[in-house]
């Protein structure tokens, strides 16, 4: 591998698609479509012009940022009032949708994966469970989408892959210890540290950090061009800091972004900025990197069972679950069903298989898992760019933006 190569390819794509992004978009094109399409068109599968192994370390450090990145920005860019008064349905995501998901998600990947053991399957259904706000960036940025809407859905993606991923560790560190089922309660403890020191880590940077940026801005000591780096900073400082306190990273990351958004409206414009350029670059890249490495090292592995869980994944597992937790919340069918559709599978799907390539230092055995993931973001990117702008239009129009 030319990291090189690899490097110089990204800068003529990021240059071609700041070209004409503007012209892609009125087809319905996004971001997250190109970057994937030109590294499938770049890997082996394709031109062969350069490629990439998954587990290369430059690889994880790259969708690592970038995950901590879209969640801290993704979380300051919340209307935190707006969610105090409307706590409830991202409530009943992440605490009866998202467990039900998992359940539907192991229970079904038994009757197709039939060989593989438990732990594999609970840990297929984990790598799929997270959303991603970035590939449906038309529904939860459209001001037409009442706000209400829009933070639900910005919400669940920014807390379920931090809430997911300590669990995620643990059965990785089940399987990798030769473990099929958990015993005693050790892990319960275990998540809850994750959770709970990644949240007041992240919060503590995020307000310290904010409160002494507004202190220097006051004072003039700031060249105000510079404040749009504080962002990055302030986002890889807290995951980080919560890594060393035994705190879960990217709740950090997402906890420090809540806090520096809803206490300065100064460092809100500024965050938003910055998603808008640097955050995003980021996230383009780690597609791209999708397609060039990851999707060539899985195909041989993808069988017409992979295709139809996949497929399942996305619509029924995922929507079914949704809307069940939504019963009772006062919404017609038509906002469960589109709440329900956007859950997109992307940058956190990736980075988990990263990590779990990582843990266990070889893809031997989870050939079908990585397949599923692989087939499932490449569906997800097609299936909810094609359909994000389209259908915010479609629910505007039923649903006044409030």
């Amino acid at each position: 591998m030319d990291e090189h190569i690899v490097i110089l390819v990204i800068a003529l794509i990021v240059l071609l698609y700041g070209y004409i992004s503007k012209w892609l978009a009125r087809f319905d094109i996004s971001g997250p479509m190109m970057f994937t399409g030109l590294g499938l068109l770049l890997s082996p599968l394709g031109l062969h012009i350069t490629q990439v192994q998954i587990d290369a370390e430059f690889v994880t450090i790259l969708v690592e940022i970038a995950l901590v990145l879209v969640l801290f920005s993704d979380a300051a860019l919340l209307d935190l009032k707006l969610l105090k008064q409307s706590w409830k349905l991202p409530a009943r995501l992440l605490f009866i949708g998202l467990p039900l998901t998992i359940v539907a998600g192991t229970f079904v990947a038994q009757q197709f994966f039939s060989d593989l053991p438990l732990t594999y399957l609970i840990l297929l259904a984990l790598l799929l469970t997270p959303t991603d706000a970035a590939l449906g960036k038309a529904v939860v940025s459209d001001p037409k989408v009442p706000k209400v809407i829009r933070s639900t859905i910005n919400v669940e993606s920014g807390l379920n892959d931090g809430i997911i991923f300590p669990i995620l560790l643990t059965v990785v560190a089940l399987i990798g210890s030769g473990v099929e089922h958990a015993q005693g309660n050790g892990w319960i403890g275990y998540v809850a540290e994750q959770i709970i020191f990644g949240a007041l880590v992240g919060a503590a940077v995020g307000y310290l950090g904010t409160r002494l940026q507004i202190a220097c801005w006051k004072r003039d000591w700031m060249v105000e061009s510079y404040q749009n780096l504080i962002p990055i900073a302030l986002a890889i400082l807290a995951y980080y800091l919560a890594e060393d306190f035994s705190g879960n990273g990217f709740i950090a990351a997402f906890f420090a972004g809540l806090y520096a958004g809803n206490t300065s409206e100064m460092a809100r414009s500024h965050i938003e900025d910055f998603a808008e350029s640097e955050g995003e670059l980021f996230v383009l890249i780690s597609f791209f990197i999708f397609g060039l490495a990851f999707v060539p090292i899985t195909l041989p592995f993808v069988t017409v069972e992979v295709v139809v869980y996949a497929l399942f994944s996305l619509t029924l597992l995922r929507m079914v679950p949704v809307m069940i937790s939504l019963i009772g919340a006062k919404l017609d069918i038509a906002t469960m069903a589109f709440i329900a559709w956007f859950g997109p599978r992307g940058i956190a799907s990736i980075l988990y298989v990263l990590i779990v390539a990582h843990e266990m230092e070889t893809i031997k055995g989870f050939e079908t898992l990585y397949a599923v993931v692989t087939v499932t973001v490449l569906m997800s990117i097609l299936a909810h760019g094609l359909s994000a702008q389209p259908l915010a239009n479609w629910y505007a129009k039923r649903h006044k933006a409030e």
